[in-house]
């Protein structure tokens, strides 16, 4: 594939992810996070283990050998991630949920120093503050001053719960060994859907109240994000690289809130501004700037 397009397919497969952002807001008034999670994967199943079959044909006794690092990815990355988000979009604005979640490149990069004795350098420790800087004057709508008495909103604190259980995901998706990316993540999802499906028959769901808006929502959020995000992503990483694909994931949250102002949601300046730097400190963490740029991109971006 050429590069051109290859960087036409990021275009829409972060496009795509926005739209989770703020679809998933409005598909979460009548189905629960448990629901539109499960639901959203099971579906998304008919695809990838087809794809994963055609494209990667897996070993089974491999897959087998890794089923606890798959449980573990299954349990953060497609069920935690999945909840902590669309909780978070009940309490909180798509474009606040985005901006957070661009933080998380940054967060891999510290925890990796940590769990994974990973070396970081002077300037991904200073990208790393710098973003933290811009995700508190998002928390706190500009007044740094008041960050230790104020009472934070419910949903942006689920969002920073949701860049945590990405980051572990991410942590233990470059620990598997002999597994094909998305063999991985269609085994994970599996074993995901496996763990929520007696939760789900649990809590049941009313289909009775699903209105066409929260309908179309979720079919997008099945077909989009879900599959075509996936796909764009996968291969425009093997004619790219993973690090020239993963400064990309940037454009999902300054897509969110162009999608968000399109259908009349304001902008505050303390979006704009943290925004800013979040995105200042997250190129600078990731090597883009003052360095050599490290892999630390998850070729399995599935959840977003």
């Amino acid at each position: 594939m050429g590069k051109h397009r290859a960087w036409w397919l990021l275009f829409f497969c972060n496009l795509f992810w926005a739209g989770n952002f703020v679809l998933g807001k409005y598909v979460v008034t009548v189905l629960s996070p448990l629901w539109l999670t499960f639901a959203r994967w099971v579906l998304a199943l008919v695809v990838l283990i087809p794809l994963a079959i055609l494209m990667e044909k897996p070993d089974i006794k491999q897959v087998a050998r890794q089923w606890l690092p798959l449980v573990l990815m299954g349990l953060f990355g497609v069920i935690g991630y999945n909840l902590f988000l669309y909780s978070a979009l009940e309490y909180t604005s798509a474009t606040n949920a985005a901006l957070v979640a661009a933080l998380n490149p940054g967060v891999i990069v510290l925890f990796s120093f940590f769990l994974l004795r990973e070396k970081i350098t002077g300037w991904q420790g200073l990208g790393f503050l710098v973003s933290l800087v811009g995700v508190a004057v998002i928390l706190t709508r500009g007044n740094l001053g008041q960050i230790l008495h104020m009472e934070y909103n419910r949903g942006d604190l689920l969002a920073i719960g949701a860049v945590l259980v990405w980051t572990f995901y991410s942590i233990i998706g470059k620990r598997i060994e002999g597994v094909a990316p998305i063999t991985a993540t269609a085994s994970s999802t599996m074993l995901a859907v496996l763990m929520m499906l007696p939760f789900a028959v649990w809590q049941g769901v009313d289909f009775s109240a699903m209105h066409p808006l929260v309908v179309t929502g979720f079919f997008y959020i099945v077909l989009f994000p879900s599959i075509f995000s996936f796909v764009f992503w996968n291969i425009s990483v093997r004619a790219l690289g993973a690090n020239k694909a993963g400064i990309t994931l940037n454009l999902i949250p300054v897509f969110t809130a162009i999608i968000s102002v399109l259908l009349g949601e304001s902008i505050s300046a303390s979006q704009i501004w943290g925004g800013l730097l979040v995105f200042l400190g997250v190129t600078v963490a990731s090597g883009i700037v003052g360095g050599k740029r490290k892999n630390n991109v998850n070729v399995q971006q599935i959840g977003k």
